[in-house]
């Protein structure tokens, strides 16, 4: 019996690493694009020049973010769907954001077989916000430190 507990654990352990892998990867194309795009923008002469610019710069890095936050809660609901938890994809799409974002109303429960997923999905998801902080305060930090000589250091 406690073989076969092990191995209940270790299984929505592994396929559940294996999107998070898919998530990393994705966020990581989001943070290219963005790490481009302001790198373009800089290279132009464009940021941290005009309040309107900067403030375009910014929230297109949030536009790249938030589009990789859609589709890792995607890829969780596509896991969701495979795994036989959710019949329909905007169910398991609805049930992935509220993991994600670790909300967690609980309105939507997964069977005890694969309710490991949903911790390791928040997990997943307050990760993914950090980098996206991150990336988003960097962008911030150069325009200011751009636009404002005295906050130079």
């Amino acid at each position: 019996m406690p073989q076969i507990h092990h191995i209940a654990i270790l299984i929505p352990l592994l396929v559940g690493t294996c999107v998070v892998l898919c998530t990393i990867f994705v966020h990581g194309l989001a943070v290219i694009a963005t790490v481009s795009f302001v790198r373009r923008e800089n290279n132009r002469g464009l940021a941290g020049r005009i309040f309107w610019i900067d403030l375009a710069i910014v929230a297109q890095a949030m536009f790249f973010v938030l589009v990789a936050h859609l589709v890792e809660v995607a890829l969780w609901a596509v896991l969701f769907v495979m795994c036989g938890e959710f019949s329909e994809f905007g169910t398991a799409y609805y049930h992935s954001a509220v993991n994600y974002t670790t909300l967690g109303y609980g309105d939507l429960i997964m069977s005890p077989s694969w309710r490991l997923l949903g911790p390791l999905e928040a997990a997943d998801g307050c990760l993914m916000f950090g980098v996206s902080t991150a990336i988003v305060f960097a962008i911030v930090q150069m325009l200011i430190r751009r636009r404002f000589a005295d906050l130079r250091d």
